[in-house]
Parts: structure tokens; sequence; C-alpha cells
């Protein structure tokens, strides 16, 4: 079966002044999937994002959601009524309680009852604020704001949410409530894209990434295609013996390419161009040297490695 594509862009171009933010994107994310946009700040990665939820205008190129084409004008407010977008400095009502929040945004989406009612306690379970209902905005926390956020965002159940940077400044818990919400969502189907300088978030969310650069788009794959390509597999051994014992006998292995002595626990650090086999091996000839190995744990470099790593390609 054939993935449709939830979002597609040609040639996406926004220019201010002589300043290109967004340079020539050619952007494809499948339906279901949560992408992850990440690149540094100046990058271009709120402008691709407000261009995707017709909050800007491209200056030259196209955008399509679920194959139709997305104007910034009056010829299709159904398909923008499909969309939610979250930006960064979405502000509150803080005067308003939780409900009567809520359901502003649900009329003005044009939901009616019983349906709208009932759309607001399902969003209140989702975001587990149902006993926050009438408290005022202002007397909750900054996690709990933007899970209230988010409920706006995704009150008129879209097909596509555009989240930019929404877990900037919370604390680990929040964080953690918040990725928990953002998985029920792509369970119900929905396709989400969100930026993010948290890279350990988007690793454990994410089904593929793309990574920009100076208004480039300069690599988009599935999570999976880029950890293959790109990170380097790792293995941590310790020993209870000496440490020139073990070097030795790391030498001796051709997968063994170099490696990095930690001292705290008498470990070293190995990067490994071999298969599992080749773990296996390399592990059972050091027992066959009588090397007393207490750790023997491979691993991989994280999303924050790759990136780093391909950003000093660019600069190079």
């Amino acid at each position: 079966m054939v993935k449709e594509l939830a979002i597609r862009t040609n040639g996406l171009t926004k220019q201010f002044d002589r300043h290109v933010a967004v340079n020539n994107v050619d952007l494809e994310i499948y339906a279901g999937e949560v992408y992850g946009l990440i690149g540094p700040n100046g990058a271009g990665k709120t402008t691709l994002i407000r261009m995707l939820a017709a909050a800007e205008e491209p200056t030259t190129g196209e955008i399509y959601i679920n194959g139709d084409r997305l104007l910034r004008d009056q010829s299709n407010p159904t398909l923008k009524r499909r969309l939610g977008y979250l930006p960064d400095d979405y502000p509150l009502y803080e005067e308003l309680t939780v409900w009567d929040y809520l359901d502003y945004f649900a009329r003005l989406y044009r939901l009616r009852e019983p349906r709208r009612t009932k759309r607001l306690h399902e969003v209140l379970e989702l975001i587990q604020l149902g006993n926050k209902r009438n408290s005022l905005i202002a007397t909750l926390s900054r996690g709990m704001k933007q899970r209230l956020s988010l409920a706006r965002t995704v009150i008129h159940e879209p097909i596509l949410l555009l989240l930019d940077e929404p877990v900037s400044g919370l604390d680990p818990i929040a964080r953690m409530q918040f990725r928990e919400i953002i998985k029920v969502l792509q369970e119900a189907g929905m396709t989400i894209l969100i930026s993010s300088h948290v890279l350990s978030d988007l690793a454990e969310l994410c089904t593929s990434v793309g990574i920009m650069e100076l208004g480039y788009l300069v690599e988009s794959a599935s999570l999976q295609q880029l950890y293959q390509r790109l990170a380097r597999q790792q293995i941590v051994i310790s020993t209870l013996g000496k440490q020139e014992e073990l070097l030795a006998e790391l030498k001796n292995n051709p997968c063994v390419q170099q490696w990095e002595i930690i001292s705290v626990k008498n470990s070293v650090r190995v990067n490994f161009s071999g298969k599992q086999e080749d773990c296996a091996d390399l592990l059972r000839s050091l027992i066959q040297a009588n090397i007393p190995v207490s750790e023997f744990h491979c691993t991989q470099e994280d999303l924050e490695t790759i990136f780093l790593k391909l950003g000093h390609k660019q600069a190079s």
C-alpha cells in the first residue's frame, strides 16, 4: 500500500528584503508520521512552519496538504480548518477559566452542541486538566498552560498538527507529560510536525527528522535511516584488570577504529565498525584472552551527536 503524503512542498522559498529565511525547500512528510524539525536558531524552522500553517505567504513555491494546494487566500477554508498550529509564543487569556477558554475556541471553529461539550470533555481528559476546568488560567503552572495551548490547537480535530518549540522552557516532568500526549495524538492518526531544541525528546517521539541550516533543508530521512547512515556504533568495555592489557587486545581487532579512555570506571569507549556478530566475536576474544570484563555495552551515537556532526560538515 502506497502511503499518502500529508505535506509536500515544491521549491518553497521565503525572502524578507535581502534575507532568504527559507531557501528552495522540497519537503515530504507521510500521513501518520511524527516529523521532527531541528536546526540552530535562525535556520528557518519557524518561517517554514508558518508557511505550512498559512500564516505566512511564500515568496515562491507551492505547498500541498494531503494532495490539495494550500493558499493563503479564502479559496480553501476547509483545508485550513484541518490544520492545527501552535506557535512558540501564543498568548493565553489568563482571566478566563480553562473551560471558557476552550469553549471560546470551539465556538470559533463552529463546533455545535452537543458535539462541542463532548469535545471539550475529550480534550480535557487528553491533557489531564479535567480537575482544573473551572480554574483561572492565571493559576496554572507553565506545563499546564502549554498543555492547554495544545488542547486549543486540537479542539477542532485537525489532521495535521504543526508545533513550534512546544516544550521550550518546560521542566523534565512537564516535557514527559507533553510527549505522552503527542504519542496519543499520533496513535489517533494525526500527522505531526514538531520543531524542538530538545533532541532527546525528538529521538523518542519522531519517525523522521529534517535538519535545517541557513534556510536549506540539508537532511530529511527516517530516524532509522539517519542512524544507519550517520551514527557510529560504540561499545563501552570495563575491565577489573589492567587497562593496558584490554587495549592490547582491542588493537588486534580489525573492527575497532578508535577508542577513548573513560578513567572513572577503568573503561574504554570504542568506535566499532562491525555488525552484531562481530561484537559477539570481540567479547569472546576478550574472555579467551583472560581479560576480566565487567561491562560490555553496545550503544549508538545519539541524535544530538549526529546533528552536531552534520553541522560541522556544513560549516567546513
